[in-house]
């Protein structure tokens, strides 16, 4: 069974970006354009892993993730920041919000398959 993974992105060209990259490395994926819709995924699909914008519509990733951590049916699933807050501090500030990792924007595709792989054996 393939891994699944949840993309909740609102920039249409990331979400396609990071779908074509990660479903030509065999895992199964699933999109939400806001924190609200991500949150419903999370809880319906139950993903190994989900790549989290923070500025999103509807509710922002930072919301989003504090429920998925507060919920015991999706708190173990590993949450990764892409974002593009690159300044000093903000990478901590996302830690310390509850998210287990950060990516920052323009997303490495490249790096991207074995970030996932790291993260997977994490679980």
């Amino acid at each position: 069974m393939k891994s699944k993974i949840l993309i909740v992105e609102d920039n249409e060209n990331n979400r396609l970006l990071m779908n074509a990259v990660l479903s030509y490395h065999g895992y199964d994926i699933i999109e939400a354009a806001n924190g609200e819709e991500g949150v419903r995924a999370a809880r319906e699909t139950l993903p190994e892993l989900i790549f989290m914008d923070i500025q999103l519509p509807v509710m922002d990733g930072i919301t989003a993730v504090k429920i998925l951590k507060n919920d015991p049916a999706t708190r173990r699933i590993k949450t990764v920041a892409v974002t593009a807050y690159a300044m000093k501090g903000d990478r901590e500030a996302i830690l310390e919000a509850g998210f287990d990792g950060y990516l920052s924007k323009p997303i490495d595709t490249r790096q991207l398959p074995a970030i996932v792989r790291d993260y997977m054996a994490q679980s």
